[in-house]
């Protein structure tokens, strides 16, 4: 503090330096005994001292009142010291109007947001009303293409999903409830969704029970492992998808084309697609993102290891939830 203060005020210093020498000098040229010069010289040295003193003390209390404005500055102005002179007072007003425009354009901004997820919270809500009706008009009609069209139905409902619950984890506050739930239910409810395009693809799938009770929010669990299942059955072509335990991690691994190893650091950033989803063309680089956010939030862990043409596992830790929450 001292050092800053000294640069800020150097050339001060250095001015009244100067004065006191040229006053020593005016009074030896008047042929003045050498202590008197001394003793004006340490007059005015003291009396600088003194100054100097005053100054690094109300630097001080103005460094600490500007430091302790610091931590709740979002909640105004009020706290700021005295101006020191009119060019501080102007720093100051153009600091109050930068900070109303900054209100102003944040104001502007949730809005707009609040807008938007509304808009589409209600466009997902209402969309799923004819999408309803088609699955129960394929269902009555049937038809040679009926089990491939329920196939793209599904896959249709479960974007439409992704989208409300990307509007609802963008939000201030999500629907998040914690319980304890059994985990096996869960998955076979998202394994019975995803049926038909197991046998379409004619993938075969493994599930060997968990008997695991977990600290969760259920229907953001099974949002996770539906996510997970879609990209599995996105990616694998041939072979099958397992599902087991290993303790207290849930692990989803694929037999499909697998994923880089210069892509799996970054898989979980929102928008990365990596070289399969490129190859592609239809991925969004959404659906980990999610997963990830939604696991951060109930308190569980998510780690994916891959190699290029032999297959994915993902493993989602459900043990820290535990530790977390209890």
């Amino acid at each position: 503090m001292l050092f800053s203060y000294l640069r800020r005020h150097y050339k001060v210093a250095m001015l009244f330096l100067v004065f006191a020498l040229v006053f020593a000098a005016v009074l030896s040229l008047y042929a003045l005994e050498a202590e008197a010069v001394l003793y004006a010289a340490l007059l005015c040295f003291c009396l600088g001292l003194a100054a100097f003193g005053f100054g690094l003390r109300r630097y001080i209390a103005r460094h600490k009142a500007l430091r302790a404005l610091m931590p709740n500055i979002e909640l105004g102005l009020d706290g700021l010291p005295e101006p020191n002179g009119a060019i501080e007072a102007d720093y100051q007003e153009l600091l109050r109007l930068l900070y109303a425009q900054s209100l102003a354009v944040r104001s502007e901004s949730d809005g707009a947001r609040r807008d938007m997820a509304d808009y589409y919270t209600l466009w997902a809500h209402q969309i799923k009303t004819p999408l309803a009706a088609m699955r129960l008009l394929l269902a009555e009609n049937g038809g040679p293409n009926a089990g491939l069209l329920q196939g793209e139905l599904l896959k249709t409902e479960q974007y439409v999903d992704m989208v409300l619950q990307y509007v609802r984890l963008s939000g201030d506050v999500s629907d998040l409830l914690l319980r304890r739930c059994d985990l096996d239910p869960v998955i076979r409810g998202s394994l019975r969704k995803f049926a038909r395009l197991f046998a379409l693809k004619k993938l075969d799938f493994s599930f060997t029970e968990t008997g695991l009770t977990v600290l969760t929010d259920e229907k953001w669990l099974a949002f996770v492992i539906e996510q997970l299942f879609s990209n599995a059955l996105k990616y694998t072509d041939s072979g099958k998808i397992s599902i087991y335990a290993e303790g207290e991690t849930l692990v989803i691994s694929d037999t499909g084309i697998g994923i880089r190893p210069e892509d799996l650091p970054r898989v979980c950033e929102k928008g990365y697609t990596g070289t399969g989803g490129r190859a592609d063309k239809k991925a969004t680089g959404i659906g980990l993102f999610l997963c990830k956010k939604v696991l951060t939030k109930l308190g569980h862990s998510l780690e994916l290891s891959s190699k290029v043409g032999v297959g994915t596992t993902v493993k989602i830790g459900l043990a820290r939830s535990e530790a977390r929450f209890e």
